[in-house]
């Protein structure tokens, strides 16, 4: 057994800095050690998918990041950790609890991933390890488990038994609720833009921020329209870029541009929740909402019955604009930049793209790290 304080100490001696989680009784007092630190930042999601998402933004802004689970939530976290972490080779240290231990009892729904999480773990290719039992020991695991990580550039997992941490009181410290943000419509009523023009003019406004954008021919229509070094295209992690999004913008201080579409959005609303409640000063939002899975042929989502302007307002956003135009972004655009706190732009479009359309020409990880290099040359620039 170890002080969750002994933990956090070892931790921030190898340099991690940022922790993201879900909650797990095993880890409660490590939850409740994490959220009153002076030193760690700590972010609660809204699920273990959006974590992983959340920490490797963190990781492009230059941060060393942990991420806690219960094992039942391991299974929400395999798409982020298959096809986020694993082509943008982006690495993290987990603490996934071992619930349904077998021979040991517990609830019954953690019985099946009680007995195959190692083997899932294995089957991801990380690497994976049982947390020390002792202060002591803590220096060399984290040796171990960053060798492991600089080799393979991939996640590694630490794997927590009922009773490892010390009991610590609960800190309820999260964010305060804030006033109500401010909620625009601009809507022209005529034949909405294709993305391709929406995203031409984004281009033509928007010089300087590092941008994410969403799986799909929204990443791909940006890359054939111009490819900069700023700019990850998401292949895969459907729903993560707005809360990869986040954890970019909660470490620097440069603009952070998430471009979305709307079946992604609607397949992690809850990250919408977490962007509002830490409310980074410099992100926009930008919803690019043409009523169906263009890349899939182009079958219906929901978005027509869904004010995503008014659910990012009820969410903490500080700006919330539906527009319809290109004139109508220009103009949301302008006070989204001069908001303070995130601001949403739900744009709706018509659906369709390019033809021919390209897919990105360098890997995922090369993407990764050249937005980490923009992103640090920044915090060295204002320093």
């Amino acid at each position: 057994m170890i002080d969750a304080s002994e933990f956090l100490a070892a931790a921030q001696a190898q340099g991690y800095d940022f922790m993201v989680g879900v909650p797990c009784s095993f880890m409660t007092p490590l939850i409740n050690s994490a959220i009153a630190s002076k030193t760690m930042r700590y972010v609660g999601a809204t699920g273990e998918g959006e974590a992983m998402a959340i920490a490797a933004g963190a990781w492009l802004a230059g941060r060393k990041t942990i991420v806690m689970m219960q094992n039942s939530g391991l299974g929400n976290a395999v798409n982020p950790l298959t096809s986020l972490n694993a082509p943008f080779r982006i690495p993290a240290l987990l603490l996934v609890s071992w619930r349904g231990r077998p021979g040991i009892t517990d609830e019954p729904q953690h019985t099946m991933m009680g007995a195959i999480m190692h083997g899932l773990l294995d089957q991801m290719r990380i690497a994976h390890g049982p947390l020390p039992d002792s202060a002591a020991k803590m220096p060399q695991a984290f040796s171990l488990a960053d060798a492991c990580m600089n080799q393979s550039s991939q996640p590694y997992a630490f794997v927590v038994n009922q009773g490892d941490f010390a009991d610590e009181p609960m800190n309820t410290a999260m964010p305060a609720p804030r006033s109500a943000g401010r909620l625009v419509t601009l809507l022209d009523g005529g034949t909405p833009p294709r993305r391709v023009e929406v995203l031409r003019t984004f281009l033509e406004l928007e010089q300087d921020a590092a941008v994410i954008a969403s799986t799909g021919k929204c990443g791909r229509e940006l890359f054939t329209l111009d490819d900069r070094r700023q700019h990850l295209y998401q292949v895969g992690s459907m729903g993560c870029a707005s809360a990869m999004g986040l954890g970019l913008a909660l470490n620097t201080d440069k603009r952070i541009v998430v471009l979305d579409g709307d079946g992604a959005a609607l397949m992690k609303l809850g990250n919408m929740a977490t962007i509002g409640a830490y409310a980074p000063a410099k992100l926009i939002h930008l919803l690019l909402d043409n009523g169906v899975h263009d890349s899939t042929g182009a079958q219906p989502t929901v978005s027509s019955t869904v004010a995503f302007a008014e659910v990012a307002l009820a969410c903490g956003y500080a700006l919330a604009a539906t527009c319809d135009s290109l004139g109508g972004l220009r103009e949301a655009y302008a006070m989204a930049t001069a908001a303070h706190g995130p601001a949403l732009i739900h744009m709706r479009i018509a659906p369709g793209s390019i033809s021919p359309l390209a897919r990105p020409t360098q890997s995922p990880d090369t993407v990764a790290r050249r937005l980490q290099t923009y992103v640090a040359q920044g915090r060295r620039e204002a320093a």
